[in-house]
């Protein structure tokens, strides 16, 4: 599985833009997940995916410290890294 920035981008922008019913283009990778809709529910949907897609663990904690999916990106490509080496 590709776990590069660019493709975590793309597949969280894919799922968030499913789970808010939007084009994936439409979904803002630097824009904050609650000024995307982004409510708690589905936030613990994307948590929950997340961990079975790449096998991370992502605290809900870690998305108010990785507020938008650029930044999470970043925070999976570096934790799926450290689990590869």
């Amino acid at each position: 599985m590709d776990t590069s920035r660019e493709a975590i981008v793309r597949w969280c922008r894919e799922y968030l833009g499913n789970l808010l019913e939007i084009p994936a283009e439409a979904v803002d990778p630097a824009a904050d997940f609650d000024r995307l809709g982004v409510d708690s529910a589905l936030a613990v949907a994307l948590l929950i995916e997340v961990e079975q897609r790449y096998g991370v663990d992502l605290a809900p904690e870690d998305l108010f410290e990785n507020p938008n999916i650029d930044a999470v990106a970043g925070y999976l490509h570096e934790q799926s890294r450290r689990s590869v080496t």
